[in-house]
């Protein structure tokens, strides 16, 4: 138990840059203690000692505002940041190296007993804060999930889910979104898409920014090429967009 306790301390000071020492992460991380505890009441649940793995899970919730049921299944190294509001259930099942943030659930979607009613996690998977899992599937190794968001079927390996119901994205235009959306200083995905106007809004403005950047760097192109070729003096029609007039600063002020 106490090598287990010192891998999970290692774990949070390499991935938390909050994280200056391994008392304070022994002492103030609720993450920590949650785990901690639900190994106690695993081990009594697994022994067929439900009620006392049951209460024991009912303190750790009291104490760090974690709940974790005592019949799920957690690997090493997972580190839940924060922490807040977290639920895992019963047949949850979580992978090594996995990342869970605040106000995750990892529910379930059937009232079945004895089914596997909960989503299982592979390896490395991290789960941004106040998303929803929900059903008995399963979640990749390597994958993410959005902020925000509402998975409810299988994420292959390596993929990132977003949005409310999530999507996975992969094709040439998310790239392309999201590409421009970091270079504005946000995350297109860092909140759940889905049908909130305000978010298509933000799709559209991002798309026609980056269209513009495009055809600016298009025209530049052009005149270049023909400032080569020719002598023939000023060829940039003059209604042409010369300047970038997008302000990122702005559009960050408004949705804040």
């Amino acid at each position: 138990m106490f090598s287990r306790l010192r891998e999970d301390i290692a774990t949070i000071l390499e991935r938390d840059p909050a994280a200056r020492t391994g008392f304070e992460v022994l002492t103030c991380y609720p993450g920590l203690h949650a785990l901690a505890v639900h190994r106690l009441a695993h081990g009594c649940w697994t022994r067929g000692w439900h009620w006392l793995g049951r209460f024991l899970s009912h303190l750790g919730r009291f104490l760090t505002g974690i709940e974790i049921h005592p019949g799920a299944t957690i690997g090493r190294r997972v580190f839940i940041d924060h922490g807040m509001g977290v639920v895992i259930g019963e047949t949850a099942e979580i992978g090594d190296d996995c990342t869970i943030y605040q106000g995750v659930t990892l529910g379930g979607t059937s009232l079945y007993k004895g089914a596997k009613r909960h989503p299982t996690l592979g390896k490395g998977v991290i789960v941004g804060a106040n998303s929803q899992v929900l059903g008995g599937f399963l979640v990749g190794d390597g994958a993410r999930v959005g902020s925000g968001a509402v998975v409810v079927k299988p994420v292959p390996a390596g993929a990132t889910a977003v949005g409310n119901p999530a999507r996975i994205l992969h094709d040439a235009v998310d790239v392309q979104r999201e590409a421009a959306a970091a270079k504005m200083g946000f995350s297109a995905y860092g909140v759940s898409q889905g049908d909130d106007p305000v978010a298509q809004a933000m799709k559209g403005l991002i798309d026609n920014a980056s269209g513009h950047e495009h055809q600016i760097a298009m025209l530049w192109a052009a005149v270049e090429t023909l400032s080569r070729r020719s002598a023939a003096g000023d060829c940039v029609p003059s209604d042409a967009q010369t300047r970038e007039d997008f302000d990122a600063a702005a559009l960050n002020q408004l949705v804040r």
